[in-house]
This record gives C-alpha cells, sequence and structure tokens, in this order.
C-alpha cells in the first residue's frame, strides 16, 4: 500500500494520500494548502502541464519582452498561466464545491511542475 507523499520546493507544495476518503491531494504555496479531491489533483495536474507545454511552444512565437496569460478549465479547476515562457506564474481556481484559489509565483514553477509530473508516479 502506498503511503502519503509531500513534495515541497521553493514557495510551492504537493500532496498525494491515497488512503484518505474524501481529499487525496494538496496543493499548496507560502503560507496556504488546500487539500483537492483526487479528480481535482488529475485536472489540476493535467491542466499545468498543457499550459506548460504551450508555454515552452511559445517561446520562439513571441518577442523577448512580450508576456502572455494563457487558460485552461476543467470542470473541476481553471488554471492560468502569466508572464514570460521563461518566467511565469500560476493561478488556480476551484469552479466546483467550495471555492478557493491559489497563487504561485514564476521561481516556484519549475519545481512545482516537475513535481505535478510525477506526484502520482510509484
Amino acid at each position: 500500500m502506498v503511503d502519503r507523499v509531500i513534495k515541497t520546493g521553493d514557495g510551492w507544495r504537493l500532496g498525494w494520500n491515497p488512503n484518505s476518503t474524501e481529499f487525496q491531494g494538496l496543493v499548496g504555496g507560502d503560507g496556504w494548502a488546500i487539500e483537492l479531491t483526487e479528480a481535482e489533483l488529475n485536472d489540476f495536474c493535467s491542466l499545468l502541464a498543457q499550459l506548460t507545454a504551450t508555454m515552452t511552444q511559445m517561446a520562439s512565437e513571441l518577442m523577448e519582452e512580450e508576456k502572455i496569460a494563457i487558460e485552461a478549465e476543467s470542470d473541476l479547476v481553471w488554471v492560468q498561466v502569466e508572464g514570460y515562457p521563461q518566467a511565469y506564474s500560476v493561478q488556480f481556481i476551484l469552479s466546483a464545491g467550495r471555492r478557493c484559489e491559489g497563487f504561485w509565483p514564476p521561481a516556484a514553477i519549475p519545481g512545482l511542475t516537475q513535481a505535478a509530473k510525477i506526484l502520482k508516479v510509484f
């Protein structure tokens, strides 16, 4: 049986607890955290991966000083990346059930996106 996994870095936290009955996921930043259902965590990680890939693709199409904002959403979660392809922030809003939102600054994003890719891979 897999135990709880918490990944942390500079300005971010991600967690996965398959043994929890209602909230298996956790996302957090400096001074805040929210527990997520498995479906919310899956959508968050998937949308974050899509937006990160899009930012990487946009790097060659934008001028160096050009900022962009891109958003994606599911029925459960809205996620936005904003800034430069090499340095952007991430914001999310839970759209179903309880309402909450979170934000990570550019410095937290490389670690957050890497952890989101491997959080549930055992």
